[in-house]
């Protein structure tokens, strides 16, 4: 199998955290457009940007948390020669769940179903790290 097919779902994740930016970008100019900024607190506090500009601000810094293991677990796959259809499957049931959850926390926001997703996420996680903790392990 070529390594270098768990890069697809990693360009993927890179690619919604891109487009998480731009989306940020796009609704701090409408919502400085409407008035409905803080001017004076905008710079330092969060509380100063309305709530629509607030929920793609946290899906942004979530896309720094678990995913940045998933980057080093697929990077490590890749180095390791260790990939297989098991690991390209997990990458993109994690990369599908991060879409899910960035799609709910920008959306209807609502924690009992971003938290599911979330869980699963960090459950895929955990099972690439046990694949791969047994690759190195028979390597």
């Amino acid at each position: 199998m070529h390594n270098q097919l768990i890069l697809l779902p990693v360009l993927i994740q890179v690619l919604l955290t891109i487009a998480l930016y731009v989306s940020l970008n796009i609704a701090k100019v409408r919502a400085a457009k409407a008035g409905h900024v803080n001017e004076q607190r905008r710079g330092l506090h969060d509380d100063a940007w309305p709530d629509y500009v607030l929920k793609i601000n946290n899906c942004i810094r979530n896309q720094f948390e678990v995913p940045v293991l998933f980057y080093v677990l697929a990077i490590s796959f890749a180095v390791i020669d260790a990939v297989n259809l098991l690991v390209l499957i997990l990458s993109w049931l994690f990369v599908f769940s991060r879409l899910a959850h960035a799609y709910v926390h920008t959306g209807s926001n609502y924690v009992p179903v971003r938290r599911k997703i979330f869980t699963f996420s960090v459950i895929i996680v955990l099972m690439m790290t046990l694949i791969l903790a047994s690759s190195l392990w028979q390597s």
